[in-house]
């Protein structure tokens, strides 16, 4: 419902049918990895994105992500992209350089390709805070992508 008079406002759609996602998978913290993805694909699934309409591929890790939705994104196949991963903190720097790093590459190759991407890759102090947030962060990236695909659907097609 509009909250403002003569002026559109586009609503938040979670219906998936008709939507074609794609999902990476970092393998490092692969137990995480795997929580992330089952409870994506899941929502995908409840949201009503058909099992045929979601492809599912891995990488060794945080870092490799941004280069496997790239290619997703330039092959016109998908409506939004999921990236799903764990990078947990240890003695030295490297966990900030994964961290940042794969964040920024993620938004380059969303701005760049205008495929929407939801990032699921946890950050965390250490395995107890990824395994506690996994389930949700899963979930909540599937409905980002279905979400920011209809909005983008519902913009090209205003226009």
């Amino acid at each position: 419902m509009a909250r403002y008079e003569n002026i559109h406002e586009y609503e938040a759609v979670l219906k998936g049918d008709g939507l074609a996602i794609g999902v990476v998978m970092s393998r490092f913290n692969q137990d995480i990895g795997e929580g992330l993805l089952s409870a994506c694909t899941s929502e995908l699934k409840r949201l009503g994105v058909a099992e045929a309409s979601i492809r599912i591929a891995t990488v060794p890790g945080a870092l490799e992500l941004p280069l496997a939705l790239q290619g997703m994104a330039g092959s016109g196949h998908f409506d939004a992209l999921i990236a799903l991963g764990a990078v947990i903190r240890g003695e030295t720097y490297h966990f900030e350089i994964v961290s940042n790093d794969s964040c920024r590459a993620l938004m380059d190759v969303q701005i760049k390709s205008g495929i929407p991407i939801a990032n699921g890759i946890l950050t965390c102090e250490d395995d107890d805070q990824a395994l506690a947030r996994m389930q949700q962060k899963g979930a909540d990236c599937a409905q980002v992508a279905v979400e920011m695909a209809n909005l983008l659907r519902a913009l090209g097609e205003q226009w």
